[in-house]
């Protein structure tokens, strides 16, 4: 459990978080529209992870 909560804790999981926050409440006040960007973002984000377990899986 504690192992979990500690890779949560790193850089690009809270960036990953605060930036889904901000979208989703400038979003909802009709601010903002940057689907295409956030997207790019979290795709990038999800594909380096998912190929860093995939590396090392195959170890």
């Amino acid at each position: 459990m504690l192992d979990k909560l500690k890779k949560l804790i790193d850089v690009k999981s809270i960036v990953t978080l605060l930036l889904t926050i901000v979208v989703c409440i400038l979003t909802l006040k009709g601010q903002f529209d940057i689907k295409e960007i956030y997207l790019m973002i979290i795709a990038f984000y999800f594909g380096t992870q998912h190929q860093k377990n995939n590396g090392k899986k195959e170890e």
